[in-house]
């Protein structure tokens, strides 16, 4: 973590939302407090981070990549996870 970390995170907000379909904002402070309490590592590193981050991923685009009968697509998936819509 670094101290222009909050700084980068508000200042690309506004790009984020004009030029992405959708963005997952991921809290470092909470896949450490991951590692260490669900996944008892005692010294995670970036590895271990990205490893949880690349699962997590995995697992909420897996409707989209795999046949079933919960099949959905970008769309769907936004307008499910956002309980607001930009007014």
């Amino acid at each position: 973590d670094t101290v222009v970390e909050p700084y980068n995170a508000t200042l690309s907000v506004h790009q984020l939302v004009e030029n992405s379909d959708e963005t997952f904002c991921i809290d470092n402070e909470a896949l450490y407090d991951i590692c260490f309490r669900t996944l008892k590592l005692s010294t995670p590193t970036y590895g271990d981070l990205n490893h949880l981050v690349s699962i997590v991923m995995s697992g909420i685009t897996t409707c989209l990549r795999f046949p079933g009968q919960l099949n959905s697509d970008l769309r769907k998936l936004a307008v499910n996870m956002v309980p607001f819509p930009r007014l």
